[in-house]
Order: structure tokens, then C-alpha cells, then sequence
């Protein structure tokens, strides 16, 4: 039975959603690194006797929540549908955001849109319609843009002829400027 303390490092490692430094979630949810490998150590032998679809990945001095290998076939077809449709809404309006916004961390674009938006990011640099980059300024955190093929579809030669972009970047600027007042 996974406890309290396993199951905040289980919330942490499935809202961030990519390979998280074990001294980082130490930071975090305030323990040991110690602590943090006892937490994974548990969580992934929980993973592992109940038949469940996640695993815990340990590499180095990260770890990370990821689907077993042994979902990939259910995975795949999920994967093939999405790219036969139309963007969902939730789809469209990350777009917009990275658009507008970029370039923006995945927990800045989260933070406004209030809900996880891992999957959905990763659809959109699938389908070749945003790119990722390392952030020069912070280890481990990825930027989002519009990608060069999204410019492309929408014939423009630069993000910031989107319709009404100083608008909402001023916006965006703004918000963010505050945001950072208050912390």
C-alpha cells in the first residue's frame, strides 16, 4: 500500500513528466535524497506486483514515471488515431499558447492553462507543429516554439505575424512579470 510521503513523489514525478533529479524532488517534497530512492524503491515495487500500466525509471541520479514497454502495441494505436484527427481543443489552445508565448517552459504553460499538458505537447512536436529546446539559463528545463513547419501551414515567416501578436504577448509579458513580483 503506497503511503502518503510515496504518493507525493508519485504526484511530482507525474506533473512533471520527464526524468526529475532525485535531488531536486528532495528539494521539493523536503526530505533526503535518502528518502527520495526509499520512495522510488517502493513505488516501483507497488508498480511492478500490482499489474499496473506505469513503471519507475531510475537512470543515474534521475527517475521518472513511464509506461511499461509492455503497453506499447495499446500505445501505438493511441498515438495512430490521434494523428488521423483534428487537434482537440486542448490541442489548439496549447498551440496558441506556445505560439503567442514562446519561447515558454512546459510548467509556464501548465501554469496557465491550470492542467497538465504533457501529452498533449508531446502530440504537437509529433506532428511537427512545435519544437523543444534546452533552456540555456536552467539545466533540465525544456523551451517550447512554434516550429518552423507550423509557420509554414499558416504562411507566416515569423511567429510574430500571428493575428494580434504585440497584443498578446504585452499580455502574456505582463503576466508573467507580475507572477514573478509575487514570488
Amino acid at each position: 500500500m503506497i503511503k502518503l510521503e510515496h504518493g507525493k513523489l508519485e504526484a511530482l514525478l507525474f506533473a512533471y513528466g520527464e526524468p526529475l533529479d532525485i535531488e531536486r524532488a528532495a528539494k521539493i517534497l523536503e526530505t533526503s535524497e535518502e528518502e527520495i530512492l526509499s520512495f522510488a524503491d517502493v513505488l516501483s515495487a507497488e508498480y511492478e506486483s500490482a499489474g499496473r500500466g506505469l513503471s519507475l525509471i531510475r537512470h543515474g541520479n534521475k527517475i521518472q514515471l513511464a509506461t511499461k514497454p509492455s503497453f506499447a502495441k495499446i500505445l501505438s494505436r493511441l498515438v495512430e488515431e490521434e494523428f488521423q484527427e483534428d487537434l482537440t481543443a486542448a490541442a489548439t489552445e496549447t498551440l496558441s499558447v506556445v505560439a503567442y508565448a514562446g519561447p515558454i517552459s512546459r510548467a509556464q504553460i501548465e501554469y496557465i492553462r491550470g492542467v497538465n499538458s504533457s501529452f498533449i505537447l508531446r502530440s504537437l512536436m509529433m506532428r511537427g507543429l512545435i519544437e523543444r529546446n534546452s533552456d540555456p539559463k536552467r539545466q533540465n528545463v525544456y523551451l517550447y516554439t512554434a516550429s518552423f513547419e507550423l509557420l509554414k501551414k499558416l504562411g507566416l515567416d515569423s511567429a510574430a505575424k500571428l493575428p494580434d501578436y504585440a497584443k498578446y504577448r504585452a499580455l502574456i509579458d505582463q503576466f508573467f512579470s507580475r507572477q514573478n513580483e509575487t514570488e
